[in-house]
């Protein structure tokens, strides 16, 4: 009987060992995830890349509008998708990819981090940036090769923006149609795993851009 009773308190114990070790992880887990929620938006630089995931996968700022959204947020940063939640594993495939482009500092290292001030420039370029008919055909064989058919899923301020991304890399780095569509591929800030839409029925909204 005696014997009984001390093997029933080791085995308490040891339920009550692991109990506290496992009360100790998910207390971890959640101070952790805490203070990722609570990184400033606009101080990313050095975080983590699931930092920043945690960060710019709720974040708002970034959405489908046209190019007013410049004046319909207060933000200084266009963060986070304009379509769908964001995938990790596709987001880290984009960061690393972009790097590839890092020796030209107007091409975005992170596509769900965008720069109000980069927007308004390279709007503008969309605008004012114009195309010897050599350079056109780039551009048009670059839409054509793109995932999404074009620099994003819909005619909101990122086609715009990245429409003047693609005129100035073709006019100043001469690009080719490969690198352009390539660029727009990572730049795709839509979400999801891939949004491949390009030759495929989808329903899209047409923002013509305001200026």
């Amino acid at each position: 009987m005696v014997k009984k009773i001390k093997i029933e308190k080791k085995t308490l114990i040891a339920v009550f060992i692991i109990l506290g070790f496992l009360i100790l992880i998910a207390g971890y887990s959640f101070i952790n995830k805490s203070n990722i929620l609570k990184i400033n938006p606009t101080e990313l630089d050095g975080q983590t890349l699931e930092a920043k995931f945690a960060v710019l996968n709720n974040a708002n700022t970034n959405f489908c509008a046209g190019a007013d959204i410049l004046q319909k947020t207060n933000a200084e940063r266009l963060q986070g998708s304009c379509c769908s939640p964001m995938d990790f594993h596709r987001y880290e495939e984009q960061v690393e990819g972009l790097k590839k482009y890092s020796y030209i500092k107007e091409i975005p290292e992170d596509p769900y981090d965008i720069s109000k001030v980069w927007a308004e420039k390279f709007l503008d370029h969309q605008k004012n940036i114009q195309l010897t008919e050599k350079q056109q055909q780039v551009y048009d064989e670059a839409m054509n090769m793109s995932m999404e058919g074009g620099p994003c899923c819909c005619k909101c301020w990122r086609w715009y923006a990245f429409e003047g991304l693609a005129k100035y890399l073709i006019t100043e780095y001469d690009f080719d149609s490969k690198q352009i569509a390539e660029v727009w591929d990572l730049e795709d800030g839509c979400g999801g795993s891939g949004h491949v839409s390009h030759g495929t029925e989808v329903e899209r909204t047409t923002f013509e851009p305001e200026f």
